[in-house]
């Protein structure tokens, strides 16, 4: 049995028409699918506004520059993050040169509410938070904390495409929610991401930034009318971040499915509730209370993490580790040592294979495995 961590799955026929759809008109860059896939967007989540980009990472940096711009922030002013996440989080901050200050997490992995109040200074402009696995954490503390400290919320949600909060999908009361549609990710493409806003001038002044500072985008120029339409104006300098509309015509189609995909994905989650519970040796990460979760992962904790790891791959199970901390890497050791709650899960974080190709078989092989090595090893501990 040779079972992967990973394995996206695409509605092949369907997404292979809207592509043809767009060799047959001419138009694969930025405009046409990509505008239509912004509209469902808006309409699934209830963003007021949505900008199609060719990676969350570009979103995130879109994210933190527009709001760095617009709301007059200097270089070496701080923002709060959490240490567990991957890079491309972070990085997003210091491509801005913004100091990021790093939060401890609290059992569902995310930001803890106590720990960002205790890290607020005058000169921390914004919170960076991240739904990990799928899950909201604390989401809506850090949200009304923000809004009671005046402080941005800009939320990164590569992991939340279909969580819903409480009955809505989640983002509301952030400034800026960054999704992604990497790969691997529950509505997968090849690669791309979005980017929304609550202020439409945000929303404005980014995807002016999205297209290299230019005012009007290549589609309208092409499609719209009188003598002048080929004219724009460079009123920035910006970054080639824009999606196309190959990549939204997949995304569109994905869409579709992504509420039933998420709620299979949601059954494979409570196959291995049922059989990893017992277990004193193996312990689950909670799912906040109110949150429907994607399930993009399925994180546990287990002694002896890396000795896990080798027996589950002779086994022929390909787990993962989503993340190491981020205060291990040279540009953010300055904070080792500030977490210790994220400290101590990294040497104990375990994802287990999650994905559509997966069934309640694989899923009862993977726990008794998994049982298996770890109660072995404890054994011998």
């Amino acid at each position: 049995m040779d079972i992967e961590l990973f394995r996206p799955h695409y509605e092949v026929e369907e997404c292979l028409a809207e592509i043809r759809e767009c060799l047959n008109v001419g138009w694969t860059g930025a405009g046409f699918k990509t505008s239509q896939f912004e509209e469902a967007w808006k309409d699934y989540t209830s963003q007021t506004h949505a900008l199609f980009v060719n990676s969350a990472t570009s979103g995130l940096h879109l994210a933190v520059k527009a709001l760095k711009v617009r709301r007059g922030w200097s270089a070496g002013d701080e923002i709060i993050s959490t240490p567990l996440t991957f890079v491309s989080t972070n990085h997003a901050l210091l491509y801005e040169g913004m100091n990021v200050t790093f939060a401890d997490i609290d059992d569902t992995l995310c930001l803890d509410p106590e720990s960002v109040a205790r890290a607020i200074t005058p000169r921390t402009r914004a919170v960076m938070y991240v739904g990990l696995g799928g899950n909201s954490g604390n989401y809506e503390q850090i949200a009304a904390l923000c809004a009671d400290k005046g402080l941005d919320l800009i939320l990164d949600a590569a992991h939340l495409a279909g969580t819903r909060l409480n009955g809505a999908h989640i983002g509301s009361g952030a400034s800026a929610v960054v999704f992604s549609f990497q790969a691997v990710k529950n509505l997968p493409t090849a690669d791309s991401g979005m980017v929304c806003f609550t202020n439409p001038d945000d929303d404005t002044y980014a995807r002016e930034l999205s297209w290299l500072g230019i005012n009007k985008d290549t589609y309208s120029r092409t499609h719209g009318g009188g003598s002048y339409k080929w004219m724009y104006e460079v009123e920035s300098v910006g970054f080639k971040y824009h999606g196309n509309s190959i990549m939204a015509a997949i995304g569109i189609v994905q869409l579709r499915y992504l509420d039933r995909d998420n709620a299979y994905r949601r059954q494979l989650a409570s196959w291995y509730d049922n059989y990893l519970r017992a277990n004193t040796y193996i312990r689950a990460v909670p799912i906040a209370e109110g949150c429907e979760s994607s399930r993009h992962l399925y994180p546990v904790l287990v002694e002896n993490r890396d000795e896990t790891i080798f027996a589950l791959n002779s086994a022929g199970i390909a787990p993962g580790v989503h993340y190491r901390i981020n205060t291990d890497y040279p540009m953010y050791n300055y904070a080792k040592g500030t977490c210790p709650r994220a400290e101590w899960v990294n040497q104990r974080l375990l994802s287990l294979p999650m994905h559509l190709g997966l069934g309640f078989d694989e899923i009862k092989y993977i726990s008794e495995t998994l049982q298996s090595v770890v109660s072995r090893k404890m054994a011998h501990a």
